[in-house]
């Protein structure tokens, strides 16, 4: 397989076509931001770390039957990807109270929610990409009813396997972020799954090990990084 022209540039990844057909080249960079692109810095390996949480999770979730954009890890920093139409929405599920969902309602950071909260948000970096309800996606055109509705039970699937995959391996998933697109009349799940998306704790004594450690200067960035990797790959 040979990597093409970039077609996409971002901050954490470059997107490259390659030879063969509905086939995408994401390679993962070392490049960190925070604050919606205030802070920036480098992670050192964490393109690699990111590649490879990436594509075990993926292939977690793919034995659970979940489709997924992934393909094969190639180059120790990148991933073969299927070629996805995406859906300008992310989906964000939170298990416990953090970041902005403290802030918003002034809840102490780590309450266990009774339920999974799923929440919506517009991917549109020139509006920080804002938040929107489930009538938002719907009424303004971005989803239809029945590609929503598939997506909503997907992410809770998604969910499940993930948070039940990492408790058995000391971790806890605190909240993360999904993207979906759809390949002809199928929905798959995008994008990435890493520290960088995702809020993950120590399940037994609550440390931080996701990028919440170079957004508040925690330090220990990268073997922090390292560290979630060795539990979920070993």
């Amino acid at each position: 397989m040979r990597k093409g022209e970039l077609l996409y540039e971002g901050k954490a990844k470059r997107v490259f076509e390659t030879d063969a057909a509905g086939v995408l080249w994401a390679e993962f960079k070392d490049s960190a931001t925070a604050f919606d692109g205030v802070k920036k810095g480098t992670i050192k390996g964490k393109g690699v770390y990111n590649a490879t949480m990436s594509a075990k999770l993926f292939s977690v979730l793919e034995r659970a039957g979940i489709l997924t954009h992934f393909l094969e890890q190639v180059e120790g920093r990148s991933l073969l990807v299927r070629r996805l139409k995406m859906f300008p929405v992310e989906i964000v599920m939170r298990n416990k109270v953090a970041g902005s969902l403290a802030e918003r309602y002034g809840l102490g950071p780590g309450t266990e929610l009774k339920k999974p909260i799923l929440e919506y948000y517009l991917k549109a970096n020139a509006l920080h990409d804002p938040m929107m309800n489930r009538n938002h996606v719907l009424v303004l055109g971005y989803m239809t009813e029945r590609k929503l509705s598939h997506v909503e039970g997907e992410a809770a699937r998604v969910n499940r396997v993930l948070r039940n995959y990492m408790r058995r391996r000391g971790l806890e998933l605190v909240d993360f972020k999904l993207e979906f697109g759809e390949r002809g009349r199928k929905i798959y799940l995008g994008d990435e799954i890493s520290p960088d998306t995702c809020r993950i704790w120590d399940a037994a004594t609550g440390e931080v090990l996701d990028k919440d450690r170079f957004r508040f200067d925690l330090g220990a960035v990268e073997e922090h990084y390292e560290e979630v990797v060795r539990r979920l790959t070993a």
